[in-house]
């Protein structure tokens, strides 16, 4: 299909996208009047509209109200069914109020919300995250930023460093040392922070990923605390780790004494484990937010033996004061319940072995509408977390990520599958499979894209 990228995107023309986008606008109102009537010009009270200024960003004509959401399927209040793939954007991986989840919530809730010290699911979590992930000492916060920050900040203390290391296009929450990115080859912070008047890359480093060479020059002046890294990169389009990429970047870093923090917010999705059992990565330091507690607001962080030592070291020897590490929030019993129902019951290796084989199978549904209609994209995928992406691949690194993006067409698509009863992640084409999903869902998506993909491609 031939591309010109003044008329076209992602080999469409953008005569023919807007068409689309306003054709599926107009089918998206009608069947959704009294959510129209409702929320047609923002919630009241709510400043821009929305409770979160992020949930403007749905390329929907206006955001749809939830009604209820079981499993992987979403009700909006005019009774519309959507097969969800979204799923909370990985919040709700394992589907929404997974039944042992929502039982320990309902026992919780009757013995207290919070109180500042653990309950007795507290005992289980503790041994349930070590032979889960693998390192021996933990802590609970409540978001994955939270926990970021925390683990970084630890980092900084036992190496006596200032810099982190950080990979163009990443997602780490919106810890401040990640908010930067590599334009033109040079590091700025990234493009439309709001009210932020410092220089993020005094303290911080970006390079590309995948990129070896930059690595071992990043690392050589012994000045960099901890590189901060997804196994994959997730926040733009999906992309893959080079073969050997991550036993270069154990072994580069460990010959800098410079720290290893692996985020598996996203990754989670590999298996029980994250990607890092799966594929041994030997991290010092461990995060993972999201769906470890089903939906709940939840995180963990984990350290690894030496780490640990070193930090109760420094701790013994600094001036006494408060830590800034942790919100009083945190480590809550509601919290314990659902992460250790999660842990126990949810995240099993049965669960995601259904998830992968479903997975496997939206992968080559997807490929082969791609191939059928001669679209120049590609499928990306990291277990039970599949793409689409609006250019050939793979990728390689967080630029050419960036570059792949295609708003205006990426937006079309989704308006056209909501309208078809499918709801994807509308940040980056982002698909799930939950153990909840089921073989009939996944048809459905293949056959609502080949439709779109039919109307684009005509």
């Amino acid at each position: 299909m031939h591309s010109d990228s003044s008329t076209t995107v992602g080999g469409i023309s953008r005569d023919r996208i807007a068409q689309l986008r306003e054709a599926e606008g107009a089918a998206f109102r009608k069947a959704r009047p009294r959510s129209q009537a409702k929320v047609g010009n923002g919630l009241p009270g709510f400043f821009g509209g929305v409770p979160m200024h992020w949930m403007n960003d749905w390329p929907t004509p206006f955001p749809i109200l939830v009604d209820s959401a079981r499993g992987a399927t979403i009700t909006d209040m005019d009774g519309n069914k959507l097969d969800d793939f979204c799923l909370g954007d990985t919040g709700s991986m394992f589907g929404h109020s997974p039944p042992p989840v929502a039982r320990a919530i309902r026992r919780q809730a009757g013995r207290g919300l919070t109180y500042m010290l653990p309950s007795e699911d507290a005992l289980a979590i503790g041994p349930l995250l070590q032979q889960r992930f693998g390192l021996p000492f933990w802590q609970i916060a409540t978001t994955a930023t939270d926990a970021n920050r925390f683990a970084l900040r630890v980092a900084r203390a036992v190496t006596g460093r200032e810099k982190i290391l950080v990979f163009n296009g990443c997602y780490h929450g919106s810890v401040d040392e990640t908010m930067v990115r590599l334009i033109d080859g040079k590091p700025v912070n990234r493009p439309g922070l709001a009210g932020e008047f410092r220089d993020l890359t005094r303290t911080a480093k970006v390079i590309e990923f995948n990129d070896v060479a930059a690595l071992a020059a990043a690392l050589k002046d012994r000045d960099v605390a901890c590189v901060i890294a997804e196994p994959v990169l997730t926040n733009s389009c999906m992309v893959l780790a080079d073969p050997g990429y991550h036993e270069t970047l154990r072994k580069l870093t460990r010959e800098a004494g410079t720290l290893l923090l692996i985020d598996e917010t996203h990754t989670i999705s590999t298996g029980p484990g994250g990607y890092t059992r799966k594929y041994g990565l030997e991290p010092d330091l461990f995060v993972l937010g999201k769906p470890i507690a089903g939906g709940v607001p939840a995180s963990v962080w984990g350290m690894s033996d030496e780490v640990a030592s070193r930090y109760a070291d420094y701790n013994r020897t600094k001036e006494p004061g408060y830590s800034g590490m942790g919100t009083t929030l945190s480590a809550n019993p509601l919290q314990f319940a659902a992460m250790r129902a999660t842990l126990e019951e949810v995240m099993t290796q049965e669960n995601y072995d259904r998830m992968d084989h479903l997975a496997r199978r939206l992968d080559v549904g997807l490929t082969g509408v791609i191939d059928r209609y001669n679209l120049p994209w590609h499928v990306s995928r990291v277990g039970a977390r599949v793409e689409f992406i609006c250019v050939p691949g793979p990728l390689r690194n967080g630029a050419e990520a960036e570059g792949a993006h295609a708003p205006e067409l990426e937006a079309a698509i989704h308006v056209a599958l909501v309208n078809r009863g499918v709801l994807i992640a509308p940040f980056h084409n982002m698909m799930l499979i939950s153990p909840a999903t089921s073989g009939a869902q996944v048809s459905r998506l293949i056959t609502a894209f080949g439709a779109v993909a039919a109307k684009l491609a005509a």
